[in-house]
């Protein structure tokens, strides 16, 4: 979904004992620097709150494979579209955002993302990155 006119504040919700996401987040929570300030993105552990997307049926485990990201109007993002989500709202990266959110692109966008990630979650629990 390519949103036109101001985004609404986003909540990403990660997985911090993924030591790949985690630094992942911690690069582009650096680079959205003016965004927070400005309200436009916050990012949250969902460790700390494993219950917190449970409105949408979403587990503490759907987390931890995934981004999970809710806009202010309630709309939920999840995997390759939250990381969307996140582009369009950093300062520089709009242009990934909408490159990647196109509908053909998506689909190959999503699928890459599935993959990485899970293999990503695989790796974590063979780890026991938990």
């Amino acid at each position: 979904m390519l949103l036109s006119g101001p985004l609404s504040k986003l909540t990403v919700w990660y997985n911090t004992k993924c030591p790949v996401g985690n630094a992942g987040i911690d690069w582009q929570r650096s680079r959205l620097v003016r965004a927070a300030r400005a309200g436009a993105i916050e990012f949250q552990d969902i460790n700390f709150e494993p219950e917190a997307l449970s409105r949408f049926g979403a587990r503490l485990e759907d987390v931890r494979r995934r981004l999970y990201g809710v806009d202010a109007e309630g709309r939920l993002y999840v995997g390759a579209d939250c990381a969307i989500a996140i582009w369009l709202r950093t300062p520089g990266e709009g242009w990934l955002g909408r490159l990647l959110g196109l509908p053909v692109v998506r689909s190959v966008t999503r699928f890459g993302y599935d993959r990485f990630a899970d293999g990503l979650y695989a790796w974590n629990r063979w780890k026991g990155h938990w």
